[in-house]
This record gives C-alpha cells, sequence and structure tokens, in this order.
C-alpha cells in the first residue's frame, strides 16, 4: 500500500471512530435534562447546565483519538472491544438516569462504565502511552458523575 493510500486511509479511520464516537449520545437524545431534573434537590456542587455540552465534546474527541491511536497499532484487536463496551455503557446510563428516572439503575450502569473506562483506558495504554493518557480526563469526570449520580439518589429517594 502506498504511503498516501496509507495516510488516507488512517485519515478516514479517524473519521469513522469520531463518527461512532459522536453517536453514542445520539442514541440517547429523547432522555435529556427536564422539568424532573430540574425539581431534583441537587448539592451545591451541581455543575452547570452549559458545562455539560463542551465537558463532553472534548471528552469524544479525546476518546475517538485515543481509539484511533490503538487502531493504528494493533488494528481491531481486544483493547477496542473493551473500548466499544465502554461506549455502549455510555449511550446507556442517560436513557436510564433522565429517560427512566432510575437514580440507583443509574447508579449501578455508571459504576459499570466506571469499570469499563479503567479496563479500556488500561488495556489502551498497553498499546500506546498517549492513548491511555487522552482517557484520564473522561474518566476523571465520570468519578465526578458516578459521584453526583449517587448524591442525588441520596438525596432524592423514590
Amino acid at each position: 500500500m502506498s504511503t498516501s493510500s496509507s495516510k488516507s486511509r488512517s485519515g478516514l479511520a479517524l473519521v469513522g471512530f469520531i463518527v461512532v464516537t459522536f453517536c453514542a449520545p445520539l442514541l440517547s437524545v429523547g432522555s435529556m435534562p427536564d422539568a424532573w431534573y430540574a425539581a431534583l434537590q441537587k448539592p451545591s456542587w451541581n455543575p452547570p447546565a452549559w458545562l455539560f455540552g463542551p465537558a463532553w465534546t472534548l471528552l469524544y474527541t479525546l476518546m475517538a483519538v485515543a481509539a484511533w491511536l490503538v487502531w493504528k497499532r494493533v488494528g481491531c484487536a481486544r483493547p477496542l472491544a473493551l473500548y466499544f463496551v465502554q461506549l455502549a455503557l455510555n449511550a446507556a446510563w442517560t436513557p436510564i438516569f433522565f429517560g427512566a428516572h432510575q437514580l440507583g439503575w443509574a447508579l449501578f450502569e455508571i459504576v459499570l462504565l466506571w469499570i469499563a473506562i479503567l479496563a479500556t483506558l488500561l488495556s489502551f495504554r498497553r498499546v500506546n502511552r498517549a492513548a491511555g493518557w487522552l482517557f484520564v480526563p473522561y474518566l476523571a469526570w465520570v468519578t465526578f458523575a458516578m459521584t453526583l449520580n449517587y448524591t442525588l439518589w441520596k438525596l432524592n429517594p423514590s
């Protein structure tokens, strides 16, 4: 394969990872914050609504680049299987929390997501150190989100 063909394929793969990664939140578009969420008791450290869009845009971009870096080294291997598992868990949280209003089940699900993110981060790090580091902000954000989910669950017993 020629160098330009290889670069083209690599560029297309990066675009593919970005598209697939950004499709995850689109699966839960109908389950976004509404009057129910607005009425919940929240801790004083609850982030403002405007922060979530930019934060997730950055995180999804970092995730996609990390997956692409791993793909460039090992192709479609176990680390990418873990990536897609955590991406599915990521997509599942919003409908459980915002759609079904199940704070306890959402907490259980986000714990599974956290474990999957950590497993992906460690797996990525073995393949490409930079890819592992690109997952650190995502793990930190989900750690915060898990703490917030727990706090909301405690403040708003059903």
